[in-house]
């Protein structure tokens, strides 16, 4: 069921979107609102993030946002749910610029009060603010809103859009036609196998089936690509919606969000939110390699210089330099697990 999860992570970028169309059309302030309103919404404003004074100047330009999909099938977002996704929409305020950084769920990492383990558990532990907390750290970011969905009503959300465009590689037929497969007996909804390569519009059994493919060469790293892929697909189909099609894909969606985004923080980015375009993504980290040890784990190698990797690629940041808290966790890291390359 993880293909259901992941494409609900497109939601905060689809907010802005759903604005966007609401305000070509002059439906004006009330309308917004209502659609807003449907938001579940919490107040994290005085817990402890992580973020130290040098990493909030260095990133003063950029609004990121993290964005969880947990492993949820009901309205809870609470403690015992992990992150199976996690996406950080990157927005750079100046030009409106939106990257995706995805971070790898079994990254080993150190989550605070738990010590090193993979990132996707920080979420049961401490929901998102430890969530926040251990990319704020572990990254060197200056995170302090969410996103968390579930997987509810995604193939709904996806046949709203009356499908994605997605191109099917060869390898990709016989997994896609399998998980199109036990997608179909999840959701109880029919669908079509894709009998060759080539270029379709696929429904949204289909594109969480595309989702959820992880066996070919890349594994998981490949199928968070194709998450991206198909969230990019959606904003692109998104954009082409009438106002009418976009509220009712509004209707179904933003109940499932849970968010401590304020509602005057949306309503600031109207004047602006037109230039918003997501212009690249990004897998994090770069580079590691798999070590069994309790368990599976992804090891960054190294911490260190994956972060200054992301810096300079996510926020042009050529002579970065990471802070002590990252060069500890890095330490650890190869300490415990004997990988510095």
């Amino acid at each position: 069921m993880a293909g259901k999860k992941i494409l609900k992570i497109m939601i905060i970028l689809i907010i802005f979107l759903i604005l966007i169309g609401i305000i070509i059309t002059g439906t004006g302030f009330f309308l917004i609102k209502g659609k807003l309103d449907k938001i579940q919404r919490i107040d994290i404003s005085d817990t402890d993030l992580g973020i130290t004074e040098t990493v909030a100047e260095n990133l003063e330009t950029y609004r990121n946002i993290a964005i969880f999909g947990v492993d949820s099938s009901s309205d809870d977002y609470g403690i015992g749910n992990r992150s199976d996704c996690i996406i950080i929409a990157s927005i750079n305020n100046n030009t409106g610029d939106i990257k995706l950084i995805s971070v790898y769920r079994d990254t080993y990492v150190n989550i605070d009060g738990y010590g090193l383990d993979k990132i996707t558990h920080a979420y049961s532990y401490g929901e998102a603010p430890l969530a926040i907390k251990t990319l704020n750290q572990n990254l060197d970011l200056n995170i302090e809103e969410f996103v968390t969905v579930n997987f509810d009503a995604v193939v709904e959300a996806v046949d709203k859009l009356e499908g994605v465009e997605i191109t099917i590689e060869e390898n990709e037929v016989k997994h896609i036609n399998n998980y199109i497969n036990s997608t179909s007996q999840i959701t109880g909804k029919k669908s079509r196998q894709i009998n060759k390569a080539g270029t379709y519009v696929l429904d949204g059994v289909q594109a969480v089936a595309y989702s959820r493919i992880r066996y070919t060469e890349g594994g998981d790293y490949k199928r968070t690509e194709r998450m991206r892929t198909v969230i990019e697909a959606m904003l692109a189909k998104l954009k082409t919606r009438s106002i009418s099609q976009i509220n009712s894909f509004a209707d179904t969606i933003l109940p499932d969000v849970y968010t401590n985004i304020k509602q005057s923080d949306i309503f600031a980015m109207i004047p602006s939110i037109s230039k918003y375009r997501v212009t690249e993504s990004i897998g994090w980290p770069y580079n590691t390699k798999g070590k069994t040890m309790d368990r599976w784990y992804g090891i960054p190698t190294t911490l260190e210089t994956n972060v200054i990797q992301l810096h300079n690629q996510a926020f042009g940041n050529y002579e970065y330099v990471p802070s002590q808290t990252v060069k500890t966790i890095s330490e650890n890291i190869i300490k415990k697990t004997g990988y510095t390359k």
